[in-house]
């Protein structure tokens, strides 16, 4: 079992408190800007042992009777089809399962924004969709110096010719697919409408990293910065904080410089601003319910790590730059880690080196390592999947789960009809083979009966995967790295 260092409870419960808390500080209406993902943040599960991923959904499910979600999504983003990498699927479409997966935990979803609107073509197309969908859709338009001409923002030409958002909540959730689709600027653009009509409204921030009460250079607050590598975010002592009250606490780079812009805002709406520093803004209470910070201490060590192994990764395929791998070198450095801590790494290498071919290796829960190995019907990830659930099941190694009769008709079906020129099966491929087998094998039964053991348990390859085998990883919930090196010299990789 690994240890537990975050307790989720503690947080359920102090997390809606703080947040209806800050509804009251601004008599009854609240903008909540809703960073991050939602209903499965496993960046967090990994660097909180003890954080469940639903952690911020099952939040807001508490106080579900007195909040609305408002999803913001960019016009531009629409016209780009742009994508979310993680899912493989676009911002418009994630917005759509985004409704999806809010009315599924009993939410009222009451509109959707189009942010940064020019009468771009595919988001009026868009709108229509939603519409038909019966979704309300509303309009904020792309304003001429945002956001440094805050008179003008600030004014019946900028912020006073968005669409107003009918809301019927006091507390209204801005979420997103994504960053860059204007959260903030949806929240403000309300406040502003509100106190045209004697509504009085905040504003606040839910963003779960950089934890604002622990230190700037914390393992966990770099793990962020690892994750956010791409974008460039630095956590930073925030300067306006230890200002205002002489309190060191931590922030990223983004909310620092624009604070003074947003301070303004405020001020030009409501007179006076409610808050001093970015920190203030926030509600973020997850690092009140760390509770064993050796914990997750090596949780977010390991993280790096593991960031450093997928990025050098992308830059083998070409989706990132090597800047991005030094300055993970950099960030491992400051956590006091290197790339050798990862031990399953050492053993994939080492197994592919005895082998001649790909190999595979997984760090089970009680710190034990099995490999896999490529074979003429087997792949090296899905060979070390099957010799995992044997060793969970107590079953010997020499014992075959699946039948070679099992087998051989389905490498028959991908070769000869499928046109497929690799005869292995896959991970995906082996699972069902497996599950086939189960029903009448007793030991194929045992085996299918460990698979939900394998989730959060450490993988690293040899080679970089196919598609296949990552999605089939992700789905059963291990932390996958490879060696950036293709199993082949080929250009195209599916």
């Amino acid at each position: 079992m690994h240890k537990i260092g975050f307790d989720n409870d503690l947080y359920l419960k102090t997390q809606s408190e703080k947040i209806i808390e800050r509804i009251s500080k601004f008599g009854g209406k609240l903008y909540l800007e809703f960073g991050g993902k939602l209903f499965d943040d496993n960046h967090a599960s990994r660097v909180l042992p003890g954080f469940a991923p639903d952690s911020k959904i099952r939040m807001l499910e508490k106080l579900k009777d007195e909040a609305e979600v408002v999803i913001t999504i960019n016009a531009s983003d629409i016209e780009k089809n742009k994508l979310r990498s993680d899912l493989g699927i676009t911002y418009d479409m994630d917005v759509l399962r985004l409704i999806d997966a809010f009315r599924g935990y009993g939410m009222y979803v009451s509109s959707v924004v189009l942010s940064c609107f020019e009468g771009q073509a595919s988001a009026v197309a868009y709108q229509h969709k939603l519409e038909q969908l019966g979704i309300k859709v509303y309009r904020h338009y792309q304003i001429p110096g945002y956001p440094s001409n805050i008179q003008y923002i600030v004014s019946d030409q900028g912020y006073g010719k968005n669409d107003y958002i009918e809301t019927s909540r006091r507390l209204v959730v801005v979420t997103a697919p994504g960053p860059g689709s204007g959260k903030m600027a949806t929240c403000l653009s309300q406040i502003y409408h509100d106190s045209k009509r004697g509504i009085r409204a905040g504003y606040a921030k839910f963003e779960t990293f950089p934890i604002w009460n622990i230190p700037l250079k914390h393992p966990v607050n770099l793990a962020y910065e690892a994750a956010t590598a791409d974008l460039n975010d630095v956590n930073m002592i925030d300067p306006f904080h230890l200002e205002a009250y002489g309190e060191t606490t931590i922030n990223y780079n983004r909310d620092v410089e624009i604070f003074p812009v947003l301070n303004a805002m405020f001020e030009r709406i409501m007179g006076t601003s409610p808050y001093k520093s970015p920190t203030d803004m926030g509600v973020n209470m997850v690092g009140n319910c760390i509770i064993d910070d050796e914990v997750v201490c090596e949780a977010a060590k390991n993280e790096i790590v593991r960031r450093y192994y997928q990025t050098r990764c992308l830059v083998r395929k070409g989706q990132a730059h090597e800047d991005e791998v030094y300055q993970l070198q950099l960030l491992m450095e400051q956590a006091k880690v290197d790339a050798s801590s990862r031990k399953v790494a050492a053993a994939a290498v080492q197994r592919a080196a005895e082998t001649g071919g790909p190999a595979a290796a997984i760090e089970l829960h009680d710190g034990s390592i099995v490999t896999g190995k490529t074979s003429k019907l087997l792949g090296a990830s899905a060979a070390m999947l099957l010799n995992a659930l044997k060793k969970l099941a107590g079953i010997e190694k020499e014992v075959d789960l699946i039948s070679s009769h099992v087998i051989e008709p389905i490498r028959h079906l991908k070769v000869e009809h499928l046109g497929n020129t690799n005869p292995r099966l896959h991970t995906d491929e082996v699972l069902i083979a497996l599950s086939i087998c189960a029903l009448s094998d007793e030991n194929a039964e045992k085996a299918m009966e460990q698979l939900c053991n394998l989730r959060g348990c450490e993988v690293h390859t040899s080679v970089i995967l196919s598609q296949t085998d990552t999605n089939v990883f992700r789905k059963i919930g291990v932390n996958l790295t490879s060696e950036p090196v293709y199993q082949t010299k080929k250009l195209y990789h599916g």
